[in-house]
């Protein structure tokens, strides 16, 4: 990670913060909600794209930046240092790849240095998982409730994509949180398995 000017520093309550890193979510989160909403709405010039903007945004870019600060979070509790850093190739090639119905969603990752350890790096890479299974959570709630209109396309849409994001970031393999997860708690990792597989059952019901 390149070293963090002091001027740039931001504090938001008990979180440490910087200018490059708000920037860096914001433009994330932009660019992941403008792919996903391609895929929703197909133009981008139709009347009808900010509405898909807006749900994408609200569904999909909440999850994203819920997943990202449940990192860092849990990595600043730990005494680490931890800011996001978006790839800007891979936002780029997010909204290329959604003009032609699919994405590869890699907007960036949570950096992290310091004394990171199997423990806590399970832990820290297991807060994404839940914090995406919390938001599935609220919108089936809303679903629940029977909410119509674009909040009922807003929760439609974020339990499926939480949902699978939950489930997509537990693959035990490589870089991804799965690995970490599993390698510190068994318990921990197949509860989360367990919990979004319910979710994708769920999903058939709406």
């Amino acid at each position: 990670m390149k070293l963090i000017n002091p001027s740039d520093q931001v504090q938001l309550g008990s979180i440490s913060t910087s200018r490059t890193e708000l920037i860096d979510l914001i433009k994330a989160w932009v660019a992941i909600s403008l792919a996903f909403a391609i895929i929703l709405g197909g133009s981008i010039f139709s009347l009808s794209f900010i509405t898909y903007f807006m749900i994408a945004s609200l569904s999909v870019g909440v999850g994203f930046i819920a997943h990202e600060l449940s990192h860092k979070v849990i990595a600043q509790k730990y005494g680490c240092h931890a800011e996001f850093r978006a790839w800007d190739q891979m936002l780029i090639l997010s909204i290329i790849m959604s003009f032609l119905g699919f994405i590869i969603a890699a907007p960036g990752a949570v950096m992290i240095s310091g004394p990171v350890g199997k423990r806590r790096n399970g832990k820290i890479s297991a807060a994404g998982a839940i914090a995406n299974l919390a938001i599935a959570a609220l919108f089936l709630s809303m679903l629940l409730l029977g909410v119509t209109g674009i909040p009922a396309q807003i929760a439609r849409y974020g339990f499926m994509i939480n949902t699978w994001l939950a489930l997509f970031n537990m693959i035990p393999f490589s870089i991804f949180d799965g690995k970490k997860v599993l390698q510190w708690s068994k318990p921990v990792y197949f509860t989360l398995i367990t919990i979004s597989i319910v979710f994708l059952l769920i999903q058939r019901m709406f």
